[in-house]
């Protein structure tokens, strides 16, 4: 989402903005961040995708403003002696020095030869298209800066890349299924709110930032006392861009009549404290009933959590935090 609405940003400007499938890369398999091989795709699977892709991102791209290609339409129409003029401008040394790969080197893990085509595949694109400059995330840095290269070598021009950050999950951990810590463009307004509302307090400002419109000043101007205020701001924000005004206060209707009311219960005790206060002293000073060493245990276990301006200890002890 964060590279799509920049792209957007570039075509509100007036720029040629062109949204790549890797059509023919995909056969591949992009190696960026994988520790092992990856199965190739079938080309069903492919024009499924960009199908299931269009359908996502629809409330965000405009499409009449943007330009659809597919690096398909030229990379399988290469013959040998173009793969080979492309290979001749980066060496195996500057391709073995992708993270990727060198983790599996050193593990004695297998590195594919289809693989290591992958970044010059890509990178053939820019000098294909001839673009000024590349926008993606900062898991393609590899891949781009060897696009940048080629377009250097091969078409005597320079390319800028824009790396846009990885959104963190809600946990503040990297997003990924397994962990249960996305939020999917395609989720109902209810959820995406709730889980919006559910993000580590100090992720705030970086939903903020990567994710809405909201100026720096104001993202920097907003309240670290008041938490669950700010990411309603936030939950709604979002939610509108995917869902619209009607989904947004379809969510916000939700989370405040059906999510908040279970979140704690109402005699849960107040305990005032300075906002810069270590965890342990907060804890020492909440009266939990328990001693110094079992608050340490229940720390070094991950059974407390601060949230919202909500302390919750083990399983079923609450205490509201209101910091000055």
């Amino acid at each position: 989402a964060v590279g799509m609405r920049k792209l957007m940003d570039f075509a509100k400007a007036g720029h040629e903005v062109i949204f790549l499938f890797g059509t023919g890369t995909v056969l591949v398999g992009d190696p960026s961040l994988r520790d092992t091989g990856r199965k190739l795709i079938t080309q069903e699977e492919i024009d499924d995708n960009i199908k299931d892709w269009k359908r996502q991102v629809s409330p965000l791209v405009d499409f009449s403003k943007v330009t659809i290609k597919q690096n398909g339409d030229w990379l399988t129409k290469l013959t040998l002696k173009d793969i080979i003029g492309i290979a001749s401008n980066i060496s195996a040394t500057q391709l073995f020095k992708r993270e990727s790969f060198t983790r599996r080197i050193e593990k004695g893990d297998v590195v594919w030869y289809h693989e290591t085509m992958y970044p010059l595949l890509q990178g053939y694109d820019s000098v294909v298209m001839d673009v000024d400059l590349e926008i993606g995330g900062t898991d393609q840095e590899f891949n781009m800066l060897v696009g940048r290269e080629l377009q250097k070598k091969m078409s005597n021009r320079e390319k800028y890349v824009l790396m846009t950050p990885m959104i963190p999950g809600t946990d503040g951990k990297k997003m990924s299924k397994s962990s249960g810590n996305c939020i999917y463009l395609d989720d109902k307004p209810e959820d995406i709110y709730t889980k919006l509302m559910a993000i580590q307090d100090d992720l705030i400002p970086t939903y903020f930032e990567l994710l809405t419109d909201l100026p720096l000043e104001d993202i920097q101007a907003l309240d670290p006392a008041k938490p669950i205020d700010s990411k309603k701001r936030l939950a709604f924000d979002i939610t509108r861009q995917l869902h619209g005004d009607v989904g947004a206060k379809a969510g916000e209707a939700y989370y405040n009549t059906v999510i908040q009311p279970k979140a704690v219960p109402s005699d849960t005790p107040t305990i005032t404290v300075k906002a810069d206060t270590p965890i342990l002293e907060i804890l020492k000073s909440a009266n939990l009933g328990v001693s110094n060493g079992e608050i340490k245990r229940m720390l070094e276990q991950g059974g407390v959590e601060l949230k919202d301006g909500i302390l919750k200890f083990g399983k079923h002890t609450y205490r509201k935090i209101k910091m000055v």
